[in-house]
């Protein structure tokens, strides 16, 4: 038992331990008292140590001057300088958070190297569009066999009026034909057959020009073996169809668009009449023109492609065919074959030059009658019959040195003409006279 002095009894509230410190303790202790009281001594000292760590953690601890212990002595009173990177724990070394490689705007400890990381594409954040240079590609969707024809109609429409391959090559390259890019060419051809043979002309030129570039040799007989099948159904719009694409076929084997073993793999494998006259035409064409390396003239040359010689020598037959024939219509058919509207005042200067080196009034007569029919159909326009008339008219005195009674043969031919209307007054009153 303890023996408490007058001091325990005046301090009635007082904590224990600090009544133990005051009390005056009997030497003569028990084991067990003294081991009571060292445990006792213990715990106040665990007390004391929570309260300093309470007191530092909260940094509420107050000296006797009242400044805040710890504090910065600049900073605002009852504040906290949070750049103290020791611990306020009371607890560790006091060293710097994560070795110093911690806090706000650090990114890392002194002298560190970072690797680059690939990303991971499986992180929530990954942003496919941020990684490296990104290339952004228009795609174009496969046109459907459908759409097709809508789409080549008009890009084999144009090249009829330019003939220009390479804007050809062009607008094809914008389009995703796919699997039916061979479709193009059988396409073509079969315009072409509705059209005039300049278009048939520049079909072939076209197919020489995208073969080994746009088109293979396999994808131009694919194509060709479409068309072979086809047959039946173009003969209804076009009836001389077999002939014209035996005439395809062989311009293409000679231009290489085809290989030359393309009629071999029909031969005896043919069931439809129509495309065995095809293939009996390309055959007889190419061994005909065996030793040309092309075809060029297949189709004739139309239009402003062909040379001026050759369009007068075309005219001036044109004219002696008729005059022994006397068709209007066969001569309209050929002059039409020629597709030279702009060159149309030859026609007429050959016709009168003719009417005046002729012996008798047959060929004036005819001549008149064939002027007048191209009038009224409008295959001469007025200023192309004009301009023939004038070219005359400028070279008469030329003409009459071969034809002493040229101006009175052509006097007699204006006058004919002007009754017949086929001239105007003012192209009459324009003949010179001698």
């Amino acid at each position: 038992m303890f023996r408490y002095s007058h001091a325990a009894a005046n301090h009635p509230y007082s904590d224990d331990d600090d009544v133990l410190n005051e009390v005056e303790v009997n030497g003569n202790w028990t084991p067990q008292e003294k081991a009571l009281h060292e445990a006792r001594l213990k715990a106040k000292a665990k007390r004391r140590l929570r309260k300093s760590s309470s007191r530092n953690s909260t940094s509420e601890s107050f000296s006797e001057s009242g400044e805040v212990v710890g504090g910065d002595p600049h900073s605002p009173k009852g504040k906290v300088n949070t750049n103290d990177r020791k611990s306020r724990t009371g607890k560790g070394r006091g060293l710097p958070k994560k070795g110093g490689a911690g806090g706000k705007g650090v990114w890392g400890a002194a002298g560190m190297v970072y690797e680059d990381e690939e990303p991971d594409i499986h992180d929530p954040n990954y942003d496919e569009s941020s990684q490296g240079d990104t290339v952004y590609e228009t795609v174009v969707p496969e046109i459907d066999e459908k759409e097709l024809e809508k789409m080549v109609n008009p890009i084999v429409q144009e090249y009829f009026e330019h003939g220009d391959t390479k804007e050809v090559q062009m607008l094809l390259k914008e389009l995703n034909l796919g699997q039916h890019k061979y479709e193009f060419s059988s396409l073509a051809v079969s315009l072409s057959l509705e059209g005039k043979a300049s278009h048939r002309e520049l079909t072939s030129r076209l197919l020489s020009d995208l073969s080994g570039k746009m088109l293979s040799q396999s994808e131009m007989g694919r194509a060709f073996d479409k068309m072979l099948k086809e047959l039946p159904d173009l003969i209804l719009d076009t009836p001389d169809a077999p002939q014209m694409l035996g005439q395809f076929i062989a311009r293409a084997i000679a231009d290489h668009v085809l290989p030359m073993s393309f009629l071999d793999c029909y031969k005896g494998k043919v069931d439809c009449e129509h495309a065995r006259v095809a293939l009996d035409r390309a055959a007889v064409l190419l061994s005909m023109k065996r030793e040309m390396v092309r075809l060029d003239n297949v189709w004739g040359v139309g239009g402003g492609l062909r040379p001026v010689k050759h369009l007068i020598k075309e005219m001036n037959l044109l004219l002696k065919e008729y005059l022994i024939s006397g068709d209007v219509s066969e001569a309209e058919h050929c002059l039409r074959d020629l597709e030279v509207p702009h060159f149309h005042h030859e026609l007429v200067y050959e016709a009168v030059v003719m009417v005046l080196e002729s012996k008798g009034d047959t060929a004036t007569h005819m001549m008149m009658k064939l002027l007048q029919s191209f009038w009224k159909t409008g295959l001469i326009t007025v200023d192309q019959m004009n301009r023939g008339f004038q070219r005359v008219y400028d070279e008469l005195p030329e003409i009459s040195l071969d034809v002493p009674h040229a101006h009175s043969i052509m006097e007699t031919f204006v006058d004919l003409c002007y009754q017949e209307s086929v001239i105007t007054k003012q192209l009459r009153d324009a003949c010179p006279s001698r």
